[in-house]
């Protein structure tokens, strides 16, 4: 079944499924099975805001806002844009009212931020069109256009009374005003009323200095005239008088110059002559010199054409006998080359061959290595699971097998022998007390003890290193004799 559907004058239909690409946008159309039509109400929306701000000094403030928003008629890719993501919601859902309250509150909050109170306040026609300018590049990537924009008055928001208390301001500076300027109109009242008493009387006196002073100055200005007068007379004579002997020395300098001029011509004539003639001379001269220059070229020309075809025919024959033996010569090289590549070919032959064997016999070595000591983790792993992961015992049974103990103690023997080391074996006397000696008892033997042992260990200081004990220690025993005293 198919059916026709036609849209309103406010209206298109956006028509998908069998037979079309993406969205078919048209104002009727016939609707086939497999395809679905829906109708796009194009009339704009009211929608209406009030966005709460902040300002740069952090000043909070609320703007209400009434934006005209509707899809964009003129651009079919706005249309598209439109029908694809907004045709399935009502104009008038919640889903749109967010998305629009979103953008305009995200793009007036960002630009309220970068501006002042002052700037905001002053500025309301830039704010508003900045605003609107923001919100209609976001709302392009959904098909939507601001038919129109009218951002209402600010208002403060509760606890934040920035507005009226500024209204207070204003209403009590223009009040002060509205005092400095009662009293200003006052003061210029009696001060000017003071003030043209003053210019009356000033205006008379200076009207008096002015006319004596205008008298004076007539007389003077008479007799600057005449003088005037008679110096622009002497001045006018001596201008003629320069004028005249000026122009008597612009014609003696012209007669000189036109003297000059003549004799120049005669001279020029005289030099003009004498050159033409030297130059005619000199193409008698060059002819004459051409019609030798062709004689000897003609007598030269012959004899040096044979003795160069003689000189060629030389040349042919010494280079034809230097080619043959330079082939000659180059065969032999080439032989020779070819010979010593050959014993070359063979000598890195045998080189590889012999290097083949070493590595081949180095590869098997480093393979007995790898094998003997993969044998031997084995046998060192085995050994250390059978002794319970004891390192300590897995050491000192490596050492006794392999005779290390004995070999330490053979190399510290021989470190020793011939220093002929005295050993001296002494104790320090003491003597074991029973359970019933008391704590103060035990402790004096012990000191007595530490007492007795210090002469024999000075003793063997001084035998082991031949050094003496301080004075200030004590003193050694003395040596006991063999005999009976």
């Amino acid at each position: 079944m198919a059916s026709y559907h036609v849209a309103k004058a406010s209206e298109y239909l956006a028509v998908t499924g069998w037979g079309i690409k993406e969205i078919k946008l048209t104002k009727k159309a016939w609707i086939f099975v497999g395809q679905s039509c829906t109708v796009l109400d194009l009339t704009p929306v009211n929608y209406t805001f009030e966005v709460q701000a902040m300002s740069a000094e952090k000043l909070p403030f609320v703007l209400p806002a009434v934006f005209t928003i509707g899809p964009r008629t003129e651009e079919l890719d706005s249309l598209m844009k439109y029908a694809k993501l907004m045709s399935p919601h009502d104009k008038l859902s919640n889903h749109v009212s967010e998305l629009v309250k979103g953008v305009i509150e995200g793009e007036t909050r960002v630009l309220a931020a970068s501006m002042t109170m002052e700037q905001i306040f002053k500025g309301t026609k830039e704010f508003k069109q900045e605003v609107f300018d923001k919100v209609q590049l976001e709302l392009n990537q959904f098909g939507l256009l601001i038919y129109n924009a009218n951002v209402k008055q600010l208002v403060d928001v509760p606890g934040h009374e920035y507005f009226s208390y500024l209204g207070q301001k204003t209403q009590m500076e223009a009040a002060n005003q509205a005092k400095i300027d009662v009293a200003e109109a006052r003061k210029k009242g009696e001060i000017g009323s003071k003030m043209r008493m003053g210019e009356t009387l000033q205006n008379a006196s200076k009207i008096d200095a002015e006319t004596k002073v205008y008298s004076t100055q007539r007389e003077g200005e008479g007799k600057k005239e005449e003088l005037k007068v008679r110096s622009d007379v002497k001045i006018f004579e001596n201008k003629r008088e320069a004028e005249i002997a000026e122009a008597n020395a612009d014609l003696a300098t012209k007669k000189a110059m036109w003297a000059q001029k003549a004799r120049m011509a005669e001279v020029e004539a005289a030099k003009a002559v004498a050159i033409r003639e030297a130059e005619l001379q000199k193409d008698v001269e060059t002819k004459n010199a051409m019609t030798q220059t062709a004689k000897l070229k003609a007598d030269l020309l012959s004899k040096a054409t044979v003795d160069y075809d003689l000189k060629v025919q030389e040349a042919n024959w010494q280079l034809y006998q230097n080619q043959k033996a330079a082939e000659a010569a180059l065969y032999k090289q080439e032989k020779s080359a070819e010979g010593c590549k050959a014993a070359a070919e063979a000598s890195f032959f045998t080189r590889q061959q012999e290097a083949d064997g070493v590595l081949y016999a180095k590869l098997k070595e480093a393979e007995g290595l790898k094998a003997l000591a993969e044998a031997e983790g084995t046998y060192i792993r085995t050994l250390l699971k059978e002794l319970g992961n004891n390192y300590l015992a897995l050491r000192d049974y490596l050492m006794i097998k392999d005779g290390t103990f004995q070999k330490i103690a053979s190399l510290n023997a021989d470190a020793v022998r011939g220093l002929q080391p005295k050993v001296s074996v002494w104790t320090n006397g003491g003597e074991g007390g029973d359970g019933a000696s008391n704590a103060s008892s035990t402790a004096m033997n012990e000191v007595a003890g530490v007492y007795r042992m210090l002469p024999l260990l000075l003793k063997t200081v001084q035998d082991q290193t031949g050094m003496l004990p301080p004075a200030w220690l004590g003193c050694l025993p003395a040596p006991q004799s063999n005999g009976v005293d």
